[in-house]
């Protein structure tokens, strides 16, 4: 029973934090957009990048040089 007097005020502080959070997150606009960060992944923005010449290449992985004969 004594623990009751710790634990609910402890419980009640943390609604209040997550109160506190989740208005300060919907006043910063992050749930404006919902649908952006879903779409960023499959969006590919950079170009696979290609070496230089054979140098840079020192693998000895041809498998590009292969893909670009055909």
């Amino acid at each position: 029973m004594d623990s009751l007097y710790v634990l609910i005020p402890v419980a009640l502080l943390f609604v209040v934090i997550a109160v506190a959070v989740f208005f300060f997150a919907v006043r910063s606009d992050q749930f404006e957009d919902l649908e952006r960060q879903g779409m960023n992944i499959l969006l590919d923005d950079q170009a696979p990048t290609k070496p230089q010449s054979k140098k840079d290449n020192e693998s000895g992985d041809d498998t590009e040089e292969r893909a670009d004969e055909r």
